[in-house]
Protein backbone atom coordinates (compact mmCIF):
# COMPACT_ATOMS: atom_id res chain seq x y z
CA UNK A 1 0.00 0.00 0.00
CA UNK A 2 1.44 3.12 -1.31
CA UNK A 3 3.32 4.91 1.52
CA UNK A 4 1.92 2.75 4.32
CA UNK A 5 3.98 0.43 6.74
CA UNK A 6 3.55 -3.55 6.35
CA UNK A 7 2.36 -4.38 9.73
CA UNK A 8 -0.56 -5.93 10.55
CA UNK A 9 -1.92 -2.91 12.25
CA UNK A 10 -5.38 -2.13 11.45
CA UNK A 11 -6.11 0.51 8.24
CA UNK A 12 -6.69 3.77 10.31
CA UNK A 13 -3.49 3.32 12.59
CA UNK A 14 -1.06 2.82 9.29
CA UNK A 15 -2.78 6.24 8.24
CA UNK A 16 -1.52 7.56 12.18
CA UNK A 17 1.65 6.58 11.81
CA UNK A 18 1.94 7.83 8.16
CA UNK A 19 0.85 11.31 9.56
CA UNK A 20 3.28 11.32 12.73
CA UNK A 21 6.03 9.86 10.60
CA UNK A 22 5.46 12.84 8.08
CA UNK A 23 5.47 15.56 11.21
CA UNK A 24 8.55 13.96 12.97
CA UNK A 25 10.87 14.10 9.67
CA UNK A 26 10.11 17.95 9.13
CA UNK A 27 7.82 17.71 5.89
CA UNK A 28 4.63 18.65 7.26
CA UNK A 29 5.90 21.22 9.76
CA UNK A 30 4.07 22.82 12.79
CA UNK A 31 1.04 25.06 11.32
CA UNK A 32 1.65 23.04 7.98
CA UNK A 33 -2.17 22.46 6.34
CA UNK A 34 -2.43 18.60 5.30
CA UNK A 35 -3.17 17.10 2.36
CA UNK A 36 -7.56 17.32 2.56
CA UNK A 37 -8.65 13.94 2.96
CA UNK A 38 -9.72 13.27 -0.51
CA UNK A 39 -5.85 13.84 -1.17
CA UNK A 40 -5.02 11.00 1.59
CA UNK A 41 -7.71 8.92 0.56
CA UNK A 42 -6.19 8.77 -3.25
CA UNK A 43 -2.77 8.81 -2.53
CA UNK A 44 -2.91 5.91 0.18
CA UNK A 45 -5.26 3.64 -1.19
CA UNK A 46 -7.75 3.27 1.97
CA UNK A 47 -11.11 4.50 2.56
CA UNK A 48 -12.65 8.10 3.25
CA UNK A 49 -13.81 6.59 6.47
CA UNK A 50 -10.27 4.98 7.79
CA UNK A 51 -8.42 8.51 6.62
CA UNK A 52 -11.07 10.22 8.66
CA UNK A 53 -10.97 8.24 11.78
CA UNK A 54 -6.84 8.29 11.94
CA UNK A 55 -7.23 12.69 11.48
CA UNK A 56 -9.73 12.67 14.24
CA UNK A 57 -7.75 10.65 16.92
CA UNK A 58 -4.64 12.27 16.31
CA UNK A 59 -6.38 15.67 16.53
CA UNK A 60 -8.25 13.99 19.83
CA UNK A 61 -4.42 13.25 20.64
CA UNK A 62 -3.02 17.17 20.28
CA UNK A 63 -0.97 16.37 17.30
CA UNK A 64 -3.30 18.06 14.55
CA UNK A 65 -6.47 20.77 15.14
CA UNK A 66 -8.82 20.82 12.54
CA UNK A 67 -10.48 24.45 11.57
CA UNK A 68 -13.90 24.29 10.16
CA UNK A 69 -14.22 25.38 6.74
CA UNK A 70 -10.43 25.57 6.84
CA UNK A 71 -8.94 22.61 6.94
CA UNK A 72 -6.44 20.34 9.12
CA UNK A 73 -3.19 21.62 10.55
CA UNK A 74 0.25 20.41 12.60
CA UNK A 75 -0.52 21.64 15.97
CA UNK A 76 2.53 23.35 17.95
CA UNK A 77 3.88 21.74 20.85
CA UNK A 78 0.76 21.39 23.67
CA UNK A 79 0.44 23.83 25.93
CA UNK A 80 0.93 22.59 29.60
CA UNK A 81 0.85 24.64 32.55
CA UNK A 82 3.52 24.04 35.42
CA UNK A 83 0.64 25.10 38.28
CA UNK A 84 -2.20 23.13 36.76
CA UNK A 85 -3.25 21.29 34.39
CA UNK A 86 -6.24 21.06 32.15
CA UNK A 87 -9.35 18.91 34.43
CA UNK A 88 -12.49 17.56 33.95
CA UNK A 89 -14.29 17.98 37.52
CA UNK A 90 -16.64 15.12 36.41
CA UNK A 91 -14.23 12.82 35.75
CA UNK A 92 -12.08 13.98 39.43
CA UNK A 93 -15.52 13.27 41.37
CA UNK A 94 -16.13 10.27 39.71
CA UNK A 95 -12.51 8.80 40.05
CA UNK A 96 -12.91 9.91 43.84
CA UNK A 97 -15.76 7.55 43.61
CA UNK A 98 -18.23 10.18 44.32
CA UNK A 99 -21.97 10.59 43.04
CA UNK A 100 -21.75 14.12 40.62
CA UNK A 101 -24.49 16.00 39.31
CA UNK A 102 -24.65 19.20 37.10
CA UNK A 103 -27.33 22.12 37.51
CA UNK A 104 -27.28 24.02 34.50
CA UNK A 105 -28.23 27.87 35.81
CA UNK A 106 -28.24 28.95 32.36
CA UNK A 107 -27.59 28.83 28.70
CA UNK A 108 -27.65 31.78 26.15
CA UNK A 109 -26.48 33.49 22.85
CA UNK A 110 -24.82 36.72 23.20
CA UNK A 111 -25.29 38.52 19.91
CA UNK A 112 -23.61 41.84 21.43
CA UNK A 113 -21.18 41.27 23.33
CA UNK A 114 -19.71 43.85 25.60
CA UNK A 115 -16.14 45.46 25.03
CA UNK A 116 -15.03 43.50 27.91
CA UNK A 117 -15.57 39.91 26.02
CA UNK A 118 -14.26 41.26 22.80
CA UNK A 119 -11.51 42.31 24.23
CA UNK A 120 -10.80 39.08 25.45
CA UNK A 121 -11.38 37.19 22.73
CA UNK A 122 -9.41 39.65 20.56
CA UNK A 123 -12.00 39.97 18.39
CA UNK A 124 -11.84 42.57 15.30
CA UNK A 125 -15.28 42.85 14.94
CA UNK A 126 -18.62 42.51 16.60
CA UNK A 127 -19.41 38.36 17.10
CA UNK A 128 -21.96 36.47 19.00
CA UNK A 129 -20.63 34.04 21.69
CA UNK A 130 -22.35 31.34 23.76
CA UNK A 131 -22.64 31.63 27.43
CA UNK A 132 -23.08 28.77 30.19
CA UNK A 133 -23.28 28.66 33.46
CA UNK A 134 -23.26 25.38 35.49
CA UNK A 135 -22.88 24.17 39.11
CA UNK A 136 -20.99 20.99 39.92
CA UNK A 137 -22.26 18.87 42.74
CA UNK A 138 -20.24 15.98 44.52
CA UNK A 139 -22.46 13.78 46.36
CA UNK A 140 -25.20 16.52 46.67
CA UNK A 141 -22.79 19.56 47.47
CA UNK A 142 -21.79 22.27 45.53
CA UNK A 143 -18.27 22.27 44.73
CA UNK A 144 -17.89 24.19 41.75
CA UNK A 145 -19.39 27.24 39.91
CA UNK A 146 -18.45 27.10 36.05
CA UNK A 147 -19.04 29.86 33.55
CA UNK A 148 -17.70 29.43 30.12
CA UNK A 149 -18.24 31.70 27.22
CA UNK A 150 -17.85 30.00 23.63
CA UNK A 151 -16.49 30.91 20.52
CA UNK A 152 -19.17 30.45 18.04
CA UNK A 153 -17.14 30.21 14.90
CA UNK A 154 -15.23 27.26 16.77
CA UNK A 155 -18.13 25.73 18.88
CA UNK A 156 -21.13 24.55 16.67
CA UNK A 157 -24.62 23.50 18.56
CA UNK A 158 -23.15 24.46 21.79
CA UNK A 159 -27.01 25.64 23.16
CA UNK A 160 -28.04 22.47 22.14
CA UNK A 161 -26.59 20.35 24.27
CA UNK A 162 -28.17 18.94 27.53
CA UNK A 163 -24.89 19.89 30.14
CA UNK A 164 -26.63 17.34 33.03
CA UNK A 165 -25.74 14.64 31.18
CA UNK A 166 -22.89 15.68 29.26
CA UNK A 167 -19.85 17.37 30.25
CA UNK A 168 -19.23 21.21 28.74
CA UNK A 169 -15.48 20.24 29.03
CA UNK A 170 -16.32 16.95 26.99
CA UNK A 171 -18.34 18.66 24.34
CA UNK A 172 -15.44 21.35 23.99
CA UNK A 173 -12.75 18.81 23.31
CA UNK A 174 -15.04 16.69 21.01
CA UNK A 175 -15.61 20.04 18.70
CA UNK A 176 -12.40 22.28 18.45
CA UNK A 177 -8.86 21.45 19.45
CA UNK A 178 -7.50 22.70 22.41
CA UNK A 179 -3.97 23.96 21.32
CA UNK A 180 -3.38 26.93 24.02
CA UNK A 181 -4.11 27.26 27.00
CA UNK A 182 -3.86 29.92 29.98
CA UNK A 183 -4.44 29.57 33.84
CA UNK A 184 -4.30 32.74 36.31
CA UNK A 185 -5.36 31.98 40.08
CA UNK A 186 -6.96 33.77 42.68
CA UNK A 187 -8.80 34.00 45.78
CA UNK A 188 -11.82 35.99 46.12
CA UNK A 189 -14.47 36.09 48.56
CA UNK A 190 -17.47 34.92 48.15
CA UNK A 191 -20.53 37.46 46.17
CA UNK A 192 -24.01 37.36 46.85
CA UNK A 193 -24.04 35.51 43.92
CA UNK A 194 -21.54 32.70 44.58
CA UNK A 195 -23.24 32.63 48.06
CA UNK A 196 -26.67 31.67 46.59
CA UNK A 197 -25.11 28.97 43.97
CA UNK A 198 -22.67 27.47 46.00
CA UNK A 199 -24.32 27.22 49.64
CA UNK A 200 -22.36 29.14 51.06
CA UNK A 201 -22.21 32.52 52.99
CA UNK A 202 -21.02 36.13 51.36
CA UNK A 203 -17.62 36.55 51.83
CA UNK A 204 -16.70 33.06 52.51
CA UNK A 205 -13.06 32.16 50.76
CA UNK A 206 -13.27 31.04 47.28
CA UNK A 207 -10.94 29.86 44.78
CA UNK A 208 -11.31 31.35 41.40
CA UNK A 209 -9.38 30.03 38.00
CA UNK A 210 -9.90 32.01 34.87
CA UNK A 211 -8.43 30.08 31.72
CA UNK A 212 -8.88 30.91 28.03
CA UNK A 213 -8.05 28.14 25.70
CA UNK A 214 -6.81 28.88 22.17
CA UNK A 215 -7.77 26.57 18.94
CA UNK A 216 -4.56 27.86 16.64
CA UNK A 217 -4.73 31.05 16.73
CA UNK A 218 -8.29 32.08 17.84
CA UNK A 219 -9.22 31.87 21.36
CA UNK A 220 -11.63 29.31 21.52
CA UNK A 221 -13.36 29.74 25.35
CA UNK A 222 -12.82 32.22 28.28
CA UNK A 223 -13.78 30.36 31.61
CA UNK A 224 -14.18 31.06 35.05
CA UNK A 225 -14.18 28.23 37.48
CA UNK A 226 -15.20 29.66 40.98
CA UNK A 227 -14.78 27.12 44.05
CA UNK A 228 -15.38 26.81 47.07
CA UNK A 229 -12.57 27.57 49.49
CA UNK A 230 -13.27 25.02 52.22
CA UNK A 231 -14.31 22.16 49.60
CA UNK A 232 -11.80 22.39 46.79
CA UNK A 233 -7.88 22.16 46.57
CA UNK A 234 -6.28 23.38 42.92
CA UNK A 235 -2.84 21.39 42.32
CA UNK A 236 -0.93 19.17 40.33
CA UNK A 237 2.45 16.93 40.54
CA UNK A 238 5.06 17.76 37.90
CA UNK A 239 8.82 16.86 36.58
CA UNK A 240 10.59 20.03 36.71
CA UNK A 241 12.35 20.84 33.72
CA UNK A 242 15.95 19.30 33.07
CA UNK A 243 18.77 21.50 33.00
Amino acid sequence: MPGLSNTALPLYEKVKDFVLDNIGNGNWPQNEKLPSEHELTSSLGVSRMTVHRALRELTAEGYLRRVQGVGTFVSPPKAQSTLIEISNIISEIKARGSQHRAEVILLERIERPDQMLLDAFEFRKLCPVDHSMVVHYENGVPVQLEERYVNTELVRNYLDQDFTSIGTYDYLQHSTPLTEVEHLISAIPATERHARLLHIRERDSCLVLNRKTWTGQAIATVNTFTYVGSRYSLGSRYLPPKK
